[in-house]
């Protein structure tokens, strides 16, 4: 007898029912052609929902269970230890999480973990309310203090400067309570702002500490962002200070001016700093007008005796940060990240999600205007008393594909993190591992990835040419014993601070008592984190209306991603100067939820599948379908190193996909006729025909546009579509694509390479 493993809705806490073959069938009573089409998308990894299926049960599976690798088939199943230990977590929060913070150092410890002040408002916890910490204190001082002065706190490599620095916790203290005087001096206190600009260098992560040593709340904007994205994050978060670099260097031969893209900004700002301190870096040195500073006058120069040692007794949910979430137009989004909660959130998952413990060398190849900078470049490994890798280059021309292969073994890192995009980039450059093959990585314990769904087909091959192993064709990993080069996905937001969902590897060093890796998946929900699947409705308005009875979701039905309330701590608590837009963006569509804004599904064993964000469906023919599903089999195609999927109107189907896809090395190996007919013919057998992927809509491309932490800009190319689409004839289309740029892009020339190529798709292909 089938049984369906399932959680009943909206109860806390958990419990557990198994749903009798009986009530299975009466829980579904869509078509048996759709239940054909959904059984072969699962038996490959990919899922499908139909628009209005019949009401009926609505249940989340989060009963993670399997079967012991070396036991029989009648041995009894067994929860996961992660999902033992979340499950805890949502039973009794509060000893859970008061277990958790005692791992922090506070100046005033807390005596309960949580509290809703305003039972009207589930959406606003205070997390260990009263309490005071500092947390740079706790990246810092405290591990001075217990021995760890001489061990290497922070490493930078720089190929693009052909440097390597390394600053021990000792030195790194130094660095920061001058840093802090400056400031201070400037006229900085507890609760003031200041904005840092200036890349990817060991001052900024200085910089963030002094602020934080000094109760202040810092900004860290992108360096090289734009004049007016400059101006819109000066006037909302007011800084006192900004610390900014002359330049970032992107590439071996890529200086790019930011002290001019400063001084704009300024020029249209109604907001003046009192200071602004300029990191003179000697690839190019700025002007600096009157009032400002050179960062060697201002910091380095502070008699010893001038130098200011205190640090600030900070409240739990007050400030540590803001940092702003990006945006074609309007005023960005000013995350802010309660201090207390965050500290606790990150110390706990460095061990036991990451595995990497207090001496190890942790190194996320990220940029610190990235939630992932300041989590885990920044905040989280100093926390935890590990050694941080601040990397200044690129996975490949720095000087080669070699390049993340070569830190990683020079370094020791037991733990990296990088995004798929990387991967993909390096498996176009690096096919067969030539490079990787050079270097020594028995000593990385776990890899993780995150910033984009990574596509079975590139974490396959990154754990084929990584371990050795070759799961061609498998659905699952098994993680061995000993737990050693882990290669796990996992998903988080710039507003949830830390993951989501994820394998937690650190739990045990036994990995048959954790989790396998699921291809396509990014794993089990974490510690605090009740994750439900609310279902898609037809004629819900997300701009007008509230859902004031959420349904949720079938397994394996594709739907909201939500996080049922109270939130686990370290979880954005405002936008900066917006509460009502906090409650507006985030709480307010489906009540005693927070709203991801991503879609996806749970499958029958409990792993969370996420798909796209929620306008990245293609509803074609009442079926909806995630790009993401489509994306997994295009590159999969021996010619396709990344693909981009979105929609385009269709007359007849409201919509049908459209693939950009970019070629291995740049070029076509095979006819362009002969690539698509292949991944037509993959896509009807894997996903469906009713996908109805024309041979026309696939667009081969140079480049797909990209933020700088590798996301595809899937909304930026889905807009030129439409616009070209609204023109009377693609031939009168503006030579210059008219979509706005995004801020985070990190090559402009991308966009209008993409707006070409697909001015002249449509030119020839005008209706499918």
């Amino acid at each position: 007898m089938k049984r369906l493993l399932c959680q009943k809705p909206l109860r806390q806490p958990t419990s557990y029912v198994a749903l009798t073959s009986t009530k299975a069938r009466a829980a579904s009573t869509m078509s048996r052609a759709f239940h054909a089409a959904q059984r072969q998308m699962q038996t490959h990894g990919y899922l499908l929902q139909m628009t209005s299926p019949a009401k009926s049960h609505h249940l989340l599976p989060l009963l993670h269970i399997r079967q012991n690798s070396s036991s029989s088939s009648s041995s009894k199943e067994s929860v996961f230890l992660q999902e033992q230990v979340r499950q805890q977590s949502l039973t009794d929060p509060e000893a859970f999480w008061m277990e958790a913070q005692r791992e922090i150092d506070w100046i005033e410890p807390p005596t309960r973990a949580l509290e809703v002040p305003d039972p009207t408002k589930p959406h606003k916890v205070n997390w260990f309310p009263g309490a005071k910490l500092n947390v740079s204190f706790n990246a810092l001082d405290r591990h001075v203090n217990s021995g760890r002065k001489n061990q290497v706190a922070l490493i930078y490599d720089s190929p693009v400067t052909n440097t390597i620095q390394k600053f021990t916790y000792d030195e790194l203290l130094h660095r920061v309570i001058r840093a802090a005087t400056m400031l201070r001096n400037n006229g900085v206190r507890k609760g003031d702002t200041v904005l840092i600009y200036m890349g990817m260098v060991p001052e900024a992560i200085v910089g963030m500490l002094a602020c934080a040593r000094l109760g202040a709340v810092h900004s860290v904007v992108f360096g090289g962002f734009a004049s007016h994205e400059l101006v819109k994050r000066i006037e909302d978060c007011k800084p006192k200070v900004i610390l900014a670099s002359s330049c970032g260097i992107e590439g071996m031969d890529k200086i790019v001016a930011y002290k001019p893209l400063l001084d704009g900004a300024l020029d249209m700002c109604t907001h003046k700093p009192n200071k602004v301190v300029v990191l003179q870096r000697p690839q190019l040195f700025a002007h600096l007008r009157q009032d400002e500073q050179s960062w060697d006058d201002a910091v380095e120069r502070i008699p010893e005796d001038k130098l200011y040692r205190e640090y600030a007794a900070v409240e739990a949910n007050e400030p540590l940060y803001i940092l702003y979430t990006s945006g074609t137009t309007g005023v960005p989004k000013g995350v802010v990240r309660p201090s207390g909660g965050h500290a606790v959130v990150l110390k706990y998952t460095m061990e036991r999600m990451y595995a990497c413990k207090p001496g190890q060398v942790y190194w996320a190849a990220s940029d610190l205007g990235w939630i992932l900078g300041h989590s885990y470049i920044c905040y989280g490994p100093l926390i935890n008393g590990s050694t941080t890798v601040l990397y200044e280059g690129k996975p490949i021309g720095t000087p080669d594909p070699s390049a993340f292969y070569r830190v990683m073994a020079e370094h020791k890192v037991t733990t990296f993190f990088t995004a798929p995009t990387a991967l993909m980039i390096l498996r176009r450059e690096d096919p067969h591992g030539a490079f990787r093959k050079k270097f020594d990585l028995s000593h990385v314990k776990a890899m993780f990835l995150a910033g984009e769904r990574c596509p079975p087909e590139i974490q396959r091959w990154w754990i084929r040419h990584i371990t050795g192993v070759d799961d061609s064709g498998k659905a699952v990993h098994d993680i061995q014993t000993p737990v050693n080069n882990v290669v796990s996905d996992n998903w988080w937001q710039t507003e949830t601070g830390s993951p989501l969902v994820g394998t937690m590897i650190g739990l045990s060093p036994d990995g048959s008592k954790l989790a396998p890796i699921k291809y396509g998946s990014a794993g089990l929900p974490v510690q605090g984190v009740d994750l439900r699947i609310l279902r898609i409705k037809d004629k819900f308005d997300e701009d007008t209306e509230i859902d004031a009875q959420p349904e949720e979701a079938e397994v394996g039905e594709i739907g909201n991603i939500v996080v049922k309330l109270p939130l686990p701590p370290g979880i954005m608590n405002t936008l900066w100067n917006d509460d009502a837009r906090f409650f507006k963006t985030y709480f307010r569509k489906f009540p005693g939820y927070y709203d991801t804004g991503d879609t996806g599904m749970i499958d029958k064993e409990g792993y969370v599948h996420i798909l796209s964000r929620a306008d990245d469906i293609i509803n074609v023919a009442a079926h909806r379908i995630s790009t993401s599903a489509i994306e997994e089999v295009v590159v999969e195609h021996n010619e396709i190193a990344e693909a981009c999927v979105v929609a385009r109107p269709h007359p007849i189907k409201g919509s049908v996909p459209v693939v950009l896809a970019v070629c291995k090395h740049h070029r076509l190996d095979h006819s362009a006729d002969q690539i698509q007919e292949d991944i037509v013919a993959a896509i009807r057998q894997r996903v469906g025909p009713f996908t109805s992927l024309y041979k026309q809509n696939i667009v081969f491309v140079q480049r797909l546009p990209k933020t700088r932490s590798g996301k595809v800009l899937r909304k930026m190319v889905r807009s030129m579509i439409d616009y070209i689409m609204q023109s009377e004839s693609p031939l009168i289309a503006p030579k210059l694509c008219p979509i706005p740029t995004p801020a985070t892009i990190e090559e402009e020339a991308v966009k209008d390479e993409v707006w070409f190529s697909l001015c002249e798709w449509a030119t020839y292909n005008p209706s499918n």
